[in-house]
């Protein structure tokens, strides 16, 4: 890719023109805007452009995956003088202007984003410094009595001691503030006054209100807490300030306002939530210690695709500040960005496709250096199967890292150049990390290579047939799944959930329900009723698994307005009654109701038949499943 300027401008116009564009900003692979109206961007169009991987609609954002070359397509957005390029979003919008609400979740992960991504690379640079100056200590490259070693050392904590301001800085920007009152106000945290005074041995006031005695060095969520505050006194000092003293009595109310509640409210609060999150993981590495590893190895993708890895990253640092060292993010994401190569290379060697082979390699190598977005949308999502295969060897791989209580201790991305941030004195750190790294890579490619290929002739088409009468039957054995609810058919992959539309768990249809009532759509058992009432897993007695979920995001509604009328492992026929909700209450909330539903087990058969688009009734034909030939 070499004409970024013309990516840049075709993006531009697919997105809706510039007058649709909000704020655009960019990670390390893709360009995440936030539109004005979701529905006058082009997905498709922008999936077909030469340059672009994958377009991702998650958390208010929409995202265009680029690869590595995204900061040269932003660089060309930015000469467009687009407004909102760079800066976050205004998060006093409720959701994109004609487009959906954005859900609590959303805008909690939308948040921790915009405040993490823009410190994320002086962090990352930061931690490469650490494990630079570990390596010289090793190798006795350098006095750590002099002051080279101690300059090194400070260069390397800088980003770390003085984390609270970066923090600042982009909060104020998530939450519209002034970062320079933002900045000065949270100094206060680690002002040597104030650090002085948590020293001493007495009890600290401020006009006779007590002020809690806490270390804030490195802290991450008090400055997000104060800043968010700061905002709100901003816009009172705003109102009730002249415009003719405007110029300093506006700053000098903010700090008089939001300082001490800072000290005296939100600091601690923040400094309580911070330890609460941190004391949750830590029973983990104690008690347990392969649990986290293996989660985050396996379950890596998933977080990627919707942007909750960035979620943990206040307590991954909070561990760095509190601790000296992180168990929670690197070994598992080591694991799982080694496996992506691993599944990239195998597809590599495997497939026909020269585009898909070319994408491949270099996806893979780019994975091998901590950067797994490319291979995750260009490859193994779009492939699917390889997907499963980079799940279970992340996990595989990160129960190495658990048991072997691998250690991180400086962040940095998560491949083979992040091996430096393993050492320390005892070299069992990084030789486990090495291990890990191989294990990640031979499970991966092998179980891709040899089972996570999908069928011949299959990589680019799509798994949705819309036509029964379109397919060529054969006269292997078939079961019918008849429609568990009345309403309009619906193809899966445009609905706004990447798990279902890209099926991820299987092949699968949507229908937009209107009827509230979700009946039996074979004879067979329960196999799983979900705590929030919104999804039910069913086995038939011909062995078809199927997984019926009620609306996008309504896990978040934690069972208000379902009712459900079984029990797991209970028997049930044709036509029983299964759970019920409430249609209107829950459009209301803001949730779409579309309601997938997936065969779980989809690679266990031939193929897998939905019918058309248009209506349905509880108890029609739905699908029709032909079983694999002996």
């Amino acid at each position: 890719m070499s004409d970024y300027k013309q990516l840049a401008t075709e993006i531009i116009e697919l997105v809706g023109g510039s007058s649709n564009i909000h704020s655009v900003v960019h990670c390390m692979t893709r360009l995440r805007f936030k539109l004005k109206d979701l529905k006058k961007a082009d997905a498709e169009k922008i999936k077909n452009l030469d340059g672009v991987q994958q377009v991702i609609i998650q958390g208010g954002q929409f995202q265009v995956v680029i690869g590595a070359d995204v900061s040269k397509v932003f660089t060309e957005i930015t000469k467009m003088e687009i407004q909102g390029a760079g800066e976050s979003a205004d998060d006093d919008s409720d959701g994109e202007e004609g487009g959906e609400k954005e859900s609590i979740l959303d805008r909690v992960l939308g948040t921790i984003t915009d405040i993490f991504q823009p410190i994320i690379p002086v962090i990352s640079g930061s931690g490469m410094i650490k494990a630079l100056l570990a390596i010289l200590t090793v190798f006795n490259l350098v006095d750590t009595e002099g002051s080279t070693y101690i300059l090194l050392s400070t260069f390397a904590d800088a980003a770390f001691y003085f984390l609270p301001i970066l923090l600042a800085v982009t909060s104020a920007k998530r939450f519209k503030a002034n970062p320079f009152i933002a900045a000065a106000i949270v100094s206060v945290l680690i002002h040597p006054n104030f650090t002085g005074l948590v020293a001493g041995e007495e009890a600290i006031t401020f006009i006779g209100l007590p002020v809690r005695a806490i270390g804030y060095g490195a802290a991450v969520i008090p400055p997000i807490l104060i800043v968010w505050m700061q905002a709100y006194i901003e816009k009172l000092a705003n109102k009730i300030t002249p415009n003719t003293v405007k110029v300093f009595m506006f700053p000098m109310i903010t700090i008089l306002l939001t300082a001490p509640l800072g000290l005296i409210v939100f600091g601690p609060l923040g400094a309580i939530i911070g330890d609460g999150l941190y004391y949750v993981f830590e029973f983990f590495n104690n008690e347990a210690r392969w649990v986290i590893p293996v989660l985050i190895g396996t379950f890596t993708p998933l977080f990627v695709m919707t942007g909750m890895h960035l979620s943990f990253m206040p307590i991954q640092l909070t561990q760095y500040a509190t601790l000296g060292y992180g168990t929670l993010l690197g070994p598992g994401m080591l694991a799982s960005n080694i496996s992506q190569a691993g599944a990239s290379f195998a597809v590599a060697l495997r497939t026909k496709d020269k585009k898909m082979r070319a994408l491949a390699t270099s996806s893979g190598t780019t994975a091998l250096f901590g950067v797994s977005e490319p291979a995750l949308y260009g490859v193994t999502m779009k492939l699917k199967r390889p997907l499963l295969m980079v799940m279970i060897s992340g996990g595989i791989a990160g129960l190495w890292g658990g048991l072997t209580n691998m250690r991180t201790y400086a962040s940095s991305v998560a491949g083979i150049t992040a091996l430096p941030v393993y050492i320390t004195d005892d070299l069992s750190n990084v030789i486990n990390a090495v291990i890990c790294i191989i294990i990640a890579f031979i499970a991966s490619f092998i179980l891709t290579f040899f089972f996570g290929m999908p069928k011949e002739g299959s990589e680019q088409t799509s798994e949705y047939e819309p036509k029964a009468s379109e397919t060529n039957m054969t006269n292997a054995e078939s079961y019918q799944v008849n429609s568990p609810l009345s309403g309009q058919i619906t193809d899966i992959t445009t609905i706004n959930d990447e798990v279902f539309s890209k099926n991820i768990m299987g092949k699968g249809v949507a229908i937009q329900p209107n009827d509230p009532t979700v009946y039996a759509p074979f004879n067979g058992e329960v196999k799983v009723v979900f705590p929030t009432k919104h999804a039910i897993g069913l086995q038939s007695d011909d062995g078809v698994e199927l997984m019926i979920h009620v609306g996008i995001d309504t896990v978040e509604l934690e069972g208000k307005y379902f009712e459900s009328y079984v029990k797991e492992n209970q028997k049930v026929v044709t036509g029983d009654k299964l759970l019920s909700f409430d249609l209107d209450k829950i459009t209301a909330e803001g949730y779409e109701i579309v309601t997938p539903i997936i065969i779980t087990n989809s690679d266990q058969y031939a193929d897998i038949i939905f019918e058309p688009v248009g209506k349905v009734a509880n108890g029609q034909p739905l699908v029709k499943i032909i079983n694999k030939e002996d």
